[in-house]
């Protein structure tokens, strides 16, 4: 993660944790964790999932290090959850697929990790939340594909 992101995620983290309701909610209410994948991890996994639809693999490779990141910083705000190891949420042979350039590949490792997600929130409770590939883009004002050469 950039450090303009990191100070931004960390302002507004910092931000939040100063009202005392929001901070105890952070200890005692789960919700606190679905803010943080809500607002910093499923965009992450939206922009890698259109940036390996469209086979940009050097952007799909700056999404995948975003994302790792990002599950970095989240378990530095709540290391544990439950009993689960939010550091130990990300690994993938989304990589291996990006760095292979492996349109095929890339496909089924980006449907192993959104699986791992739903199998995450299905073993928590949290069955209702269920994580798809993107079929249109969140983002409309950020192309996706390759620049020309």
């Amino acid at each position: 993660m950039s450090n303009s992101h990191r100070s931004i995620v960390a302002i507004a983290v910092a931000g939040a944790l100063a009202v005392p309701s929001l901070a105890s909610a952070q200890r005692h209410h789960p919700a606190a964790l679905g803010d943080l994948m809500t607002a910093f991890v499923q965009p992450r996994h939206i922009k890698l999932g259109l940036a390996g639809s469209e086979q940009n693999w050097p952007y799909a490779a700056y999404e995948l290090n975003q994302l790792r990141e990002t599950f970095a910083d989240v378990a530095e705000i709540m290391p544990k959850y439950r009993d689960l190891s939010i550091p130990g949420l990300i690994k993938s042979t989304v990589n291996r697929a990006i760095r292979a350039k492996d349109g095929n590949r890339f496909t089924e490792a980006y449907a192993q990790l959104t699986a791992a997600c739903n199998a995450c929130h299905q073993s928590y409770d949290r069955a209702v939340i269920v994580i798809q590939p993107p079929t249109v883009a969140a983002f409309p004002d950020q192309d996706f594909r390759p620049p020309p050469k």
